[in-house]
């Protein structure tokens, strides 16, 4: 992804660039037109996916922006889809700004909102639209803390349905976890044949995290929860939808790691806004 980014970066884009105007519209126009300054960039669209106002500094706002675009690398058109952040204020547009007192970067408080139509009734684990509070959890279960962390969580809120809506996202480490991959996919196939308490009872396989034999990895997961999950099974088009779907909507929010935790559509780095509810 760095190379397909050093490709979309092109000499014209400036630290910071003076606008007639500071709106939506023109702040999109701007960046467009110098992208495609870039000869390498064949086609291109940049859309805003979300805004938020800064507290610190006054009068900023940050946009959390999406560019598609396809690029020629080497002779080769290649799609490349990249999240972006950009700061905006009066007629200056800004890629970063710095916190001189800790010299560090502002662009982790830009965060996409976790937006309505991502809570899917198949990802929902106890709680309903009415609850008072909704939080999203994006998981591994191969994951060495969340394996302490999430089914603790999960088990915590769903003993009161009435205050928390409570939904979960598989979210496998491949690169890390390659078993996840297929534990995650057999989850869904047993969700999706009305067994109850999939999520929980997923953290209970023990497997190494680096296998990648298929039958291995489901032996061990029939053996825990007692199912006969084939290996076809997990190639089921309603079981990839929905795993597909699970990876879309991390990309979308920009999910890196696990746990990642959404209280009421914001993104929780303490994880545990959940415990403080009265």
């Amino acid at each position: 992804m760095l190379s397909m980014w050093k490709l979309l970066t092109t000499t014209t884009l400036l630290s910071s660039a003076l606008l007639a105007q500071n709106n939506d519209k023109q702040i999109v126009e701007y960046l467009e037109a110098n992208f495609k300054n870039n000869p390498n960039i064949k086609s291109l669209d940049i859309h805003i996916v979300d805004k938020t106002v800064l507290e610190t500094p006054k009068d900023w706002t940050g946009y959390m922006m999406r560019l598609d675009a396809i690029v020629d690398d080497k002779g080769k058109e290649r799609q490349v889809s990249q999240k972006m952040v950009w700061f905006a204020k009066d007629s200056v547009l800004a890629p970063d700004l710095i916190d001189m007192d800790t010299g560090e970067s502002l662009k982790g408080m830009i965060q996409p909102s976790f937006k309505p139509e991502f809570y899917k009734k198949a990802n929902l684990l106890s709680g309903d639209k009415n609850s008072k509070h909704r939080v999203a959890i994006f998981s591994d279960p191969l994951c060495p803390f969340c394996s302490q962390f999430v089914p603790k969580a999960i088990e915590d809120m769903k003993k009161d349905p009435k205050k928390f809506a409570v939904y979960y996202y598989h979210f496998p480490l491949a690169g890390l976890h390659p078993a996840a991959v297929e534990l995650a996919k057999a989850a869904i196939v047993a969700e999706q044949s009305g067994r109850k308490n999939v999520v929980l009872d997923l953290y209970k396989v023990k497997i190494n995290s680096k296998e990648r034999d298929v039958k291995k990895i489901l032996e061990a997961f029939n053996k825990t929860l007692g199912t006969k999950i084939t290996p076809s099974d997990l190639e089921k088009p309603s079981v990839l939808k929905q795993f597909n779907e699970d990876q879309r909507i991390a990309q979308e929010l920009m999910v890196q790691g696990t746990p990642t935790l959404f209280f009421d559509d914001k993104l929780d780095k303490t994880k545990r806004k959940y415990e403080k509810v009265q």
